[in-house]
């Protein structure tokens, strides 16, 4: 059996999990919308990652809207026995397949209550904020996050999607334990938040690890280290990630447990320094 050799990051320092997690959006229908057509195989696809040595599992209210929790919960409940569920608030799905935001205080309660009920737990491990809300003033959700954490529903808080200057803010109002924000081997955009949260030691899960296939100008680099590798891109994508920093939490997310297996595979690869340099620079 394949073993998660990626380490393990401390989260806010005493929630400790091994760095390759799994993202749990595409256990819901297709577009994000309604229940995948195989209940039984998403929740056995959760199963087996745990087997396999994953213990962080991410999620939010907006996939499904509602469905992955649910999974979750009837995969894993009630008492969640070395798993760490992080899911999130302050954006919602539609059925036309928007993804509006809302970060109001108010919304933000509801939202919290409701995943609550859906995973059946009394304290959620972790709770981000999934994405700041351009019509509510910043402060005022991270506030209500920190309520939260202050009344013990909540252990540990996160920001998704932020800036290096909505981080310092929301730091100054609670302890921020991670950052979701995309990021991978073909883009760096989020370079200067990932220095940041490695400066703070707060963990950094990238979103799109695997950029959904594209990785960009790095493609034809990628390709070449996997083959030296005998290993997939997405393997090497994974792999880079890893050795790129210590405080990287990936979170690659799929509905087969074949691609699963594959994706754990890569915290075996070992990048040389040069291979590094070569996807880095």
């Amino acid at each position: 059996m394949l073993e998660n050799e990626s380490g393990t990051f401390d989260i806010g320092g005493d929630l400790t999990v091994t760095r390759l997690g799994f993202g749990a959006m595409r256990l819901t229908g297709e577009g994000i919308i309604g229940p995948p057509d195989n209940e039984s195989e998403a929740k056995d696809v959760l199963r087996r990652a745990k087997e396999l040595g994953i213990d962080l599992i991410d999620t939010a209210d907006s996939y499904g809207p509602g469905v992955s929790e649910r999974l979750i919960a009837d995969a894993f409940g009630p008492d969640y026995e070395d798993v760490a569920v992080a899911t999130k608030g302050g954006l919602w799905r539609t059925i036309e397949g928007d993804w509006p935001m809302c970060g109001e205080p108010d919304y933000l309660d509801n939202a919290l209550m409701g995943s609550l009920d859906r995973l059946g737990v009394d304290s959620i491990d972790l709770y981000q904020f999934h994405r700041p809300d351009p019509d509510t003033p910043f402060e005022d959700s991270i506030e209500r996050f920190a309520a939260f954490k202050d009344g013990g529903h909540v252990d540990h808080v996160g920001v998704s999607n932020v800036s290096v200057e909505q981080l310092e803010k929301a730091r100054d109002t609670v302890e921020i334990a991670t950052v979701q924000n995309e990021y991978n081997v073909g883009n760096r955009d989020s370079e200067a938040v990932l220095e940041a949260c490695e400066e703070y030691d707060i963990g950094f899960i990238p979103w799109f690890p695997l950029g959904s296939g594209d990785l960009g100008e790095k493609s034809e680099a990628v390709s070449e280290v996997a083959e030296a590798h005998d290993a997939t891109d997405q393997q090497v994508a994974l792999a880079w990630l890893l050795q790129h920093s210590d405080v990287m939490l990936p979170i690659p997310g799929t509905s087969s447990a074949d691609h699963l297996a594959d994706n754990v595979a890569a915290s075996q690869i070992d990048l040389s320094d040069e291979e590094m340099s070569r996807l880095t620079e």
